[in-house]
């Protein structure tokens, strides 16, 4: 009975192999394997033993018995390499073994890094070659040479031309591009999903025919300052890329409504679009725009001179736009208190609302949008100067979530205001740019200081960003308060306060002024961000710099007693805890925001 008994094995033995040769994968990733080998250790255990795992074949027991994490799915072992942070760690678990390479690969090529000219060469030395190992060429998922900008041109871009399962292509800022080398990219790219051509100012209509023609998965397009582009190609963008979901048009002054109502009607997917400065769009895009794309949650018109009230008061009546978070009418001069009302009553989960500019607005705006309550956290009424305190008192009472509040050049706000804006629990960002009714008791409510002896410490204010520039009133004083109590303060302007541009001993920590500047403005510039707001407030706890012993306010003023007690031996609270861990947010070119970058001059 032996002799049948080992050719039962035997034939058992070679099926395996046979099976296993077949499919070599099956052995080591299909999912019943896994489990069953799992169920059978179980078993082992017991001393029950199956056919199964006397029939193991022997390269594939000594695999298991070597490397037991060869058991995983492909799928757990992928989530592991997901969690390396490191391109170097990836190409190391490559090198391990075979199914380690397999499963990782994707994650290292998916994105090749192309951050120096010499990683880009490596990229393209690999992606030619007709004999790797792995086809890398169609590995390639997502490319991004926007950090080569000003060395990518048409030849440069000629070995990418085999990446046809590319899905996100960044070419921002690579002027020297033409249409040749961008559509050379873009023929055949089926799989493409997302297109960055900013600042391409040499790509015309032919790029974006090619896009509409190859490309009909794309959801997002981002055409910033390529000025040449015209309703044509945009038109047939919006007839063949029915999946649009994104589409800035910055600076696309050839842009009309033909085209923008096109959009409107072939894209019902929309969910931003940014329409700053396209100068020749009317009431009849916005209309359009905010009529068809119920999904819409963020729209930009910054600059679209020609809108008018009726794009909003026309609109349908009874229709409500609750996925509208974001709505940006910046320097929509023709816009007046029946608009902002209107939109408030159609958009009432707006998250973001910027008005800057909009200069006939006034207090009856204001009071329309304390109705948005707790859903706003954003709010930008730089240049109302029609707007008062009464207005912004009421704003703070009922939106108490705000994060960021700009009100520059709203020359009507006292100290009633700031101090009303200091008690929001969530301030992070607040910019006062030529507020210059405000006084050092603005910066002492925003600095959270006490004037009753027996009150409750407050905590440290969040403040990460202020903006005060041109409030003349302000003196060192206060500004020191300001930083003692607002550990997290990473951004800090006083452009044109007198305390501090005359004094060189504290301009010297202040960045360099834009290069665009005049010589007055450069004099006057005093900007302190990053690591040299920590610098500042070192200097200033360290040096003897005023009077300690005496207030910053004129004790015959008898209509704010507490204010002027509240600052008596102020400058002995140097011993409060501060943070001064070094914020590395990246510095803003502007003063205040983008709107406001004038207010410097």
């Amino acid at each position: 009975m032996a002799r049948p008994r080992q050719t039962l094995l035997q034939a058992s033995e070679t099926t395996s192999v046979s099976s296993s040769s077949s499919s070599p994968e099956r052995a080591v990733y299909d999912d019943t394997d896994f489990f069953n080998a799992q169920r059978n250790d179980s078993q082992s255990s017991l001393g029950v033993a199956s056919l199964r795992d006397m029939t193991m074949s022997s390269s594939l027991e000594l695999e298991h018995r070597i490397s037991p994490v060869s058991r995983l799915p492909p799928e757990l072992l992928i989530y592991c390499f997901t969690k390396l942070n490191s391109s170097l760690d990836l190409r190391s678990c490559m090198l391990v073994s075979k199914t380690w390479s397999r499963n990782a690969v994707d994650l290292l090529w998916h994105r090749p890094l192309c951050n120096t000219w010499a990683n880009l060469l490596n990229v393209v030395q690999s992606v030619r070659k007709d004999d790797s190992y792995y086809p890398y060429f169609a590995l390639v998922k997502r490319l991004n040479l926007s950090n080569l900008s000003d060395l990518i041109s048409d030849g440069t871009v000629q070995p990418f031309m085999c990446c046809k399962r590319i899905e996100r292509l960044t070419l921002t800022g690579c002027i020297k591009l033409t249409d040749h080398g961008v559509v050379s990219i873009v023929n055949g790219s089926n799989s493409l999903l997302a297109l960055d051509i900013t600042g391409l100012d040499a790509v015309t209509d032919h790029t974006l025919g090619a896009v509409a023609e190859h490309c009909p998965r794309l959801q997002g397009l981002n055409i910033t300052d390529c000025y040449k582009v015209t309703d044509e190609s945009l038109m047939a963008i919006a007839k063949r890329c029915r999946h649009l979901k994104r589409l800035k048009l910055n600076n696309c002054s050839l842009v009309t409504d033909e085209s923008v109502t096109t959009v409107a009607r072939q894209c019902p997917a929309m969910l931003e679009i940014d329409l700053h400065n396209c100068r020749q769009i009317t009431n009849e895009s916005i209309t359009a725009l905010l009529s068809r794309g119920r999904q819409l949650r963020e729209l930009r018109v910054a600059h679209c001179s020609l809108i008018t009230n009726n794009a909003f008061l026309e609109l349908p009546k009874h229709l409500a736009f609750d996925s509208l978070r974001i709505l940006d009418l910046t320097a929509c001069l023709q816009l007046h208190d029946e608009a902002v009302e209107k939109i408030i009553e159609t958009s009432p989960r707006l998250r973001n609302l910027v008005l800057a500019k909009c200069k006939d607005i006034t207090d009856r705006s204001v009071h329309a949008i304390t109705r948005l309550g707790k859903n706003l956290h954003y709010i930008h009424l730089g240049h109302c100067a029609q707007i008062t305190d009464a207005a912004v008192i009421q704003l703070v009472k009922m939106c108490n979530r705000i994060r960021y509040i700009d009100l520059a050049c709203c020359h009507r706000l006292t100290d009633l205001s700031v101090k009303q804006l200091a008690t929001l629990p969530k301030l992070r960002r607040i910019g006062l740019v030529k507020c210059q009714a405000i006084t050092d008791r603005s910066i002492m409510a925003l600095a959270k200081m006490t004037s009753e002896p027996t009150a409750k410490a407050l905590g440290p204010s969040l403040l990460e960003r202020v903006h005060l520039s041109y409030c003349v009133h302000l003196t060192l004083q206060g500004i020191h308060a300001l930083l003692i109590r607002c550990p997290k303060l990473t951004h800090l302007s006083l452009t044109g306060v007198q305390a501090f541009f005359l004094r060189e001993d504290l301009t010297a920590f202040c960045r360099d002024p834009p290069h665009e500047f005049t010589e007055h403005q450069r004099h006057m510039f005093c900007v302190f961000s990053g690591p040299s707001v920590n610098k500042l407030r070192d200097y200033l706890n360290n040096e003897s710099l005023y009077d300690t012993e005496g207030t910053m306010y004129d004790d015959r003023e008898g209509d704010d007693g507490d204010a002027d007690r509240q600052v008596t031996g102020m400058m002995h609270a140097t011993g409060l805890g501060v943070d001064d861990d070094e914020m590395n947010e990246e510095d803003e070119a502007g003063e205040g925001s983008q709107y406001g970058a004038e207010a410097d001059a």
